[in-house]
């Protein structure tokens, strides 16, 4: 039998799976009896379903179902003995609570984290954001008017912490479409001297005083309208002014009339040459330099970059199930998914594409080829023929 220079003894699916310890998922599925009541469709055998779906890019259950038993005997090497029927995945989705899956992937981001030669970095930079991923069913409550004839769309929004150094979220929070982001900033639990940055939609001015007591840096855009007073103009240097800053303020935001929450911040006025666009960016900092505060909020796109990864690369367009526990399970394994890709990534010397690497992964997800090893080495990928000593002829009769 002809041979590849990168052949190994398992598939690609099951080097991924492989990343995942068992006595991991089997520990979490303990602690949430997430097992219980069940005979044979385990929280293991659950997980690497999913991930079969997210990973092979399957749209519907019977897409799921009837793809794993066809490739029942290269299943075999990733620990997956139970193949289930459409009624049985469907039952898990719906009944099988998604917090399980939420722990998992937490517990994993800590293990494959370790993992990696860059661990020890630490960064105290946090990015906060969130996306909406639309829906055909009002499953999650959408934010927006009724179409004509009455009929809404469902929409989920979910809301993501993402270190500065990280490829994985730090906190994850899904909510219906409809949730006001400034709801996430509360959950959001940092250490002192951490430095939060933020589009402008979260303006949630007692937060910010109090993330301000917790000596706690943010930064974030100001949304008009807003009312506010300038108490001092602070001078710029020529060397601000040629990199683009061209203002610099200690202001105070809030309605006093209203006795609302008032806000002591600075606002820094940033002209951007390559866009042609000015920028007005507001934190609590008093002493860093204005350029160094347009840089930090400029890292925010970082956070732009994974939603993009995940919308584009998982298959977060069509769902498993028509319930909120189906739609939540089938993000958290998304995102372990997007975990198991970048922590190969990480090991990889070149620099691929997360993309690239996702087209590799799903056009051969079972042959038998060393995932790592062909991405560092693809020139060298040859078929090795059998030599003629090797080649035995049978003859009948």
């Amino acid at each position: 039998m002809n041979k590849s220079t990168h052949f190994t003894g398992q598939p690609i699916f099951s080097q991924l799976i492989n990343l995942i310890p068992k006595d991991l998922v089997s520990s979490l599925a303990s602690q949430h009896q997430s097992d219980r009541y069940c005979k044979k469709f385990s929280t293991w055998h659950h997980l690497t379903t999913m991930l079969f779906a997210c990973l092979g890019g399957c749209t519907s259950l019977r897409e799921v179902a009837i793809g794993m038993r066809a490739l029942e005997g290269k299943l075999q090497s990733s620990g997956i003995h139970y193949f289930p029927a459409r009624s049985t995945f469907s039952d898990a989705n719906a009944k099988r609570s998604a917090d399980v899956f939420e722990a998992i992937y937490f517990k994993l981001k800590s293990y494959c984290e370790q993992l990696l030669p860059d661990s020890l970095q630490t960064s105290k930079v946090f990015l906060i954001d969130s996306t909406v991923i639309s829906l055909f069913q009002e499953i999650f409550k959408n934010s927006g008017s009724s179409k004509a004839d009455g009929r809404r769309k469902g929409g989920l929004k979910v809301h993501v912490v993402l270190g500065e150094l990280s490829f994985s979220p730090h906190i994850v929070n899904i909510t219906d479409g409809a949730c006001n982001d400034i709801t996430f900033m509360s959950k959001v639990i940092l250490p002192a001297g951490s430095t939060v940055i933020m589009d402008r939609g979260y303006r949630f001015y007692k937060q910010y005083n109090l993330w301000t007591q917790q000596s706690i840096r943010w930064v974030t855009r100001l949304r008009e309208p807003c009312h506010r007073h300038t108490v001092k103009i602070f001078p710029v240097s020529e060397p601000d002014k040629q990199s683009g800053i061209y203002s610099d303020e200690l202001i105070q935001i809030g309605f006093p009339q209203k006795k609302t929450e008032q806000v002591q911040c600075r606002l820094i006025r940033f002209w951007d040459r390559n866009r042609k666009r000015e920028f007005e960016f507001l934190t609590n900092d008093l002493i860093s330099e204005p350029t160094l505060i347009a840089a930090l909020y400029k890292k925010r796109w970082a956070v732009e970059l994974l939603f993009k990864r995940l919308k584009q690369n998982m298959p977060l367009q069509y769902f498993l199930g028509d319930n909120q526990n189906a739609i939540r399970i089938q993000i958290w394994c998304a995102l372990i998914a997007d975990l198991l890709i970048n922590t190969l990534k990480k090991q990889v010397n070149r620099p691929w594409a997360f993309s690239t690497i996702v087209s590799i992964i799903r056009l051969h997800l079972f042959n038998y080829v060393h995932l790592i090893a062909f991405l560092n080495n693809p020139e060298k990928s040859r078929i090795q023929n059998p030599t003629s000593s090797q080649i035995k002829i049978h003859f009948s009769g």
